[in-house]
């Protein structure tokens, strides 16, 4: 049970996120191994050795001419065709001095061979005596498009770090190093709750004074981006025992309980209380706008993040903290992206806290990024919110920021989040 006289509040942005990082280790998800086709976004919980070298024996990068490059040098010239190898299993050729042997790409170069000439490049030439010839022209390297063995990667050689996320490409290094199993950091079980007794969902009629839940279909997209299917909950009632007992059952067998609303100081916010009186409270309030009142703690080995209530404050404060702590869970070494851009106007932030605005991310012909600021800065206007396609930061304080004035900037779609 936490005092709270004993919370940090309002903290700034930086120290919420180290009290993040050692709530995730604390808190650090089992490793799993699985099969790599199931691993496309899960984050290594170990070094990937490589098993062999890649590629695992010498090889043509281009179709055309295997041969020596001794028997000839720069000069180019003729030597005659002896045989060919295609891509697949080694024939055993083996050239002897002054021959040369057709090839494709990616086939085996043949014993005593250490150049390729460019099938393009080169001209066959059949002789009376019924012997081929092929005719390679000068100014080519000794190993011109050769394809060393272990070039790539060698046997023992890291390939992959653990924290390290699995995308496509690295997916394919996997498939060819040709291995069959890869240790991840298992997926996070994980809670969602809306809360108020305002809220209705989708599809039910509305009193006066009720809303549909945005916050909920919300952070399930949220989350689904990050490839976490969840728990959806419902909705929380304004009510304390009601709030306990269902937030008390869901750590029971859940990783992260996220909850939207009822963080604030208002008659009818219970959860930090409720937290406090579960489990801990790691921290409560920081200093940015949107999403002040933002709540983080844990009941037994189950983190909980309370998000404020305002829909753009949700969004805000997953994509800024939630992302964070679930990185830190997973245990994930890769930074989210993160760009730089200028502003396209001008901008007075009166205010002291730091602040993440929407903007509009766009690229002129010269290749300067520029973050044009939405004038809709409440943190209920989501329309506006799902119209922008980056946040921008502004630091603490005060701040008059001229027209091109460099912004760091959370990029949400089209660039690459």
């Amino acid at each position: 049970m936490s005092r709270m006289n004993d919370v940090p509040m309002r903290i700034a942005h930086h120290e919420a996120e180290g009290l993040l990082d050692d709530l995730g280790e604390a808190l650090r998800l089992s490793a799993k191994v699985i099969a790599p086709n199931d691993s496309l976004g899960c984050v290594l919980a170990e070094d990937v050795v490589a098993p062999i070298d890649l590629p695992p024996f010498d090889n043509s990068a281009m179709d055309g001419f295997a041969y020596r490059h001794a028997d000839l040098g720069d000069a180019g010239g003729r030597l005659p065709l002896v045989g060919e190898q295609f891509a697949g299993r080694d024939q055993g050729a083996a050239l002897g001095q002054g021959e040369c042997l057709r090839i494709t790409t990616g086939a085996p170069l043949p014993q005593g061979a250490d150049s390729v000439a460019i099938k393009e490049d080169c001209r066959v030439v059949d002789s009376e005596d019924h012997q081929t010839w092929v005719e390679l022209p000068a100014g080519l390297k000794a190993g011109a498009h050769r394809r060393p063995a272990g070039e790539d990667a060698k046997a023992g050689d890291v390939v992959m770090s653990a924290g390290q996320v699995i995308d496509a490409s690295r997916l394919g290094v996997l498939a060819a190093l040709g291995l069959t199993s890869v240790t991840v950091a298992s997926e996070p079980r994980v809670a969602v709750f809306s809360s108020g007794d305002e809220l209705r969902p989708a599809g039910e009629p509305l009193a006066p004074g009720e809303i549909h839940d945005s916050n909920g279909p919300m952070l399930s997209a949220l989350l689904a981006e990050e490839g976490i299917a969840i728990a959806s909950l419902g909705s929380l009632p304004d009510d304390p025992a009601a709030i306990r007992s269902r937030l008390a059952e869901a750590a029971k067998d859940h990783d992260l309980i996220i909850t939207c609303g009822g963080v604030s100081a208002g008659e009818k916010d219970h959860i930090t209380a409720t937290l406090a009186e579960l489990g801990e409270i790691v921290f409560w309030k920081v200093r940015i706008k949107p999403g002040m009142p933002l709540l983080c703690g844990r009941i037994g080995d189950c983190a909980v993040l309370g998000l404020p209530g305002n829909p753009v404050s949700v969004l805000v404060t997953w994509l800024v903290f939630g992302r964070h702590l679930l990185d830190a869970m997973q245990g994930r070494s890769e930074p989210r992206p993160r760009l730089r851009a200028r502003l396209s106007e001008a901008l007075h932030k009166r205010h002291s806290r730091m602040e993440f605005q929407r903007g509009h991310l766009l690229v002129d012909e010269q290749g300067t990024l520029w973050i044009a600021p939405d004038p809709a800065t409440p943190s209920n206007r989501l329309c506006a919110a799902a119209a922008a396609n980056a946040l921008f930061v502004v630091a603490e304080r005060e701040q008059q920021l001229a027209k091109g004035a460099v912004v760091e900037v959370v990029p949400l779609r089209g660039f690459g989040v």
